[in-house]
């Protein structure tokens, strides 16, 4: 998204990525330079893995000094350290973005002390949330830190229209729970899953669908065939076009044990689908506080999850009007708002 805008801006952009272009789900406008190194294969022990990142490092460096930027802008943790490892001879400034917590999510105790070692040479650190920008703040003292929400993703499908108020009082009900995301640990879907089993048999009806993939695909199913629920519990797998299916739903729920800032739930909000999150520490209370009524649950509670989740499923007014309130997700969290942060940061960068 960040490439073809700035690239629509008629600035010249250079995406490059440790993954094989092979693997590329997102269409990039061709007035991107794109140069996938296809470094991703795994390590078999200690040596093989120092010997990779150093080979990784060597030719992050090479492309960066070929596309000779004016700024380099990595995301994601161990991609950050990588990227402040390759460029730290290279007068170029750098912004590295966190996009989860790193009070929660895990990288490895070696991943840990290079990035205690390597972030204050960043010319600047991009958060999601005030509560990261602290926990950065306290050992990152001389580093600018700066708060960047998400904005609301633009659907993949360019004739998606936008989804109104009337539509949403208009639709009639389809009796659908979504979630959305990877199949991991932190997105919480066995407890979803297990919220949803308490319901099944009062609200036979109503299907859960869990859009997206990820290495608890078969832990999951498993759990959905051992409880008798292939009936009304979907694991849909990785999809194109998530607008389409979330045009689908009436409800979405967001089960994280914890967040960067939810993609995902801005997107559900966006289609006009009441939401409900669990309470993670960083992500879900910074939507709500836009004066969005994202339904909060205590974190990890199932019973409480259980509970949000009956009181819209038998009171679709409650839903409708949860559901339109939520449509003005779209300005609160609008990409110009996200990109006037982003611009003004490299501007002031640069010069």
């Amino acid at each position: 998204m960040m490439a073809n805008h700035w690239a629509l801006e008629g600035e010249t952009v250079t995406l490059i990525t440790l993954d094989s272009a092979e693997t590329d789900t997102f269409q990039l406008s061709d007035s991107v330079q794109r140069r996938a190194l296809g470094l991703m294969q795994d390590s078999n022990n200690l040596w093989q893995a120092v010997y990779n990142n150093w080979y990784r490092i060597k030719k992050l460096r090479e492309a960066i000094s070929q596309s000779e930027p004016d700024v380099v802008i990595s995301l994601t943790d161990r991609m950050n350290v990588l990227t402040l490892l390759a460029s730290h001879q290279s007068k170029c400034p750098v912004l590295i973005s966190e996009r989860s917590d790193p009070r929660h999510h895990p990288i490895g105790r070696l991943w840990s002390v290079l990035r205690k070692y390597m972030y204050p040479r960043a010319t600047a650190v991009v958060v999601q949330t005030e509560g990261v920008a602290d926990y950065f703040r306290e050992w990152l003292k001389s580093t600018p830190i700066e708060v960047i929400p998400n904005a609301v993703p633009s659907p993949r499908t360019p004739d998606v229209p936008v989804v109104t108020e009337q539509d949403v009082l208009e639709r009639p009900p389809s009796h659908l729970i979504l979630g959305m995301g990877r199949l991991s640990y932190e997105k919480g879907f066995d407890m979803l899953i297990d919220a949803f089993s308490f319901l099944a048999h009062e609200f036979p009806e109503w299907k859960l669908r869990i859009l997206g993939e990820g290495p608890l695909r078969d832990s999951l199913q498993a759990t959905i065939n051992q409880r008798g629920l292939e009936e009304q519990i979907e694991l849909t797998g990785w999809v194109a076009d998530p607008e389409v299916f979330l045009d689908q739903g009436e409800i979405f729920v967001l089960p994280s044990r914890y967040e960067g800032f939810p993609n995902a739930l801005l997107q559900a909000m966006s289609r006009g689908l009441a939401c409900i999150s669990f309470d993670c520490e960083s992500g879900p209370a910074d939507i709500a506080r836009e004066d969005l009524q994202v339904m909060l649950v205590p974190a990890e509670n199932v019973s409480e999850l259980t509970r949000a989740m009956r009181e819209l499923m038998q009171d679709e007014r409650l839903c409708k009007e949860v559901a339109v309130q939520n449509l003005q997700v779209t300005k609160q969290f609008s990409a110009a708002r996200y990109f006037e942060s982003w611009d003004q940061l490299i501007n002031q960068t640069i010069s």
